[in-house]
């Protein structure tokens, strides 16, 4: 399996944990908001990593990347929120709390490998190449017309 599957499938298996937790917790008197910004930030990073499956260039793809990654940061606040507030889930949360740091960590690592390997730079540079192009072509189209 390839290993942006492998890691979108580690997501999906992530929300659904989320999700499950979730569902038990939303019977009760417990604040919906928090929970449901949870489940939101959760639910997005492995859509955020799906998207990037069919990212339109290098740029699209970091970008998604990127959204994931502040989702996983944003879902591992709600999770420590909700571990000191529900103490009696402490160890089915801390689970949960260790899953979304490793996804963080693979985030950073594919975000920095992707930029390093050309992405952003790259891009750039051939956005720039062109712009010269079409720089030189309008000064030369321009020295025609004054002919």
């Amino acid at each position: 399996m390839e290993y942006r599957e492998r890691l979108h499938e580690r997501c999906l298996r992530f929300g659904v944990s989320v999700v499950t937790l979730l569902q038990r917790l939303m019977d009760s008197q417990r604040p919906a908001l928090r929970l449901r910004q949870l489940e939101k930030s959760a639910t997005s990073i492995g859509a955020n990593v799906s998207e990037a499956r069919s990212a339109q260039s290098r740029l699209d793809f970091i970008s998604k990347f990127e959204i994931a990654l502040k989702e996983a940061r944003e879902t591992d606040y709600w999770l420590r929120l909700l571990k000191a507030t529900e103490t009696q889930l402490e160890p089915r949360i801390g689970t949960l709390i260790g899953e979304c740091g490793q996804i963080t960590a693979i985030l950073v690592t594919s975000v920095k490998t992707a930029k390093k390997n050309g992405g952003i730079q790259e891009e750039r540079l051939q956005r720039k190449e062109q712009n010269a192009e079409t720089g030189k072509q309008n000064v030369k189209a321009g020295s025609r017309e004054q002919n």
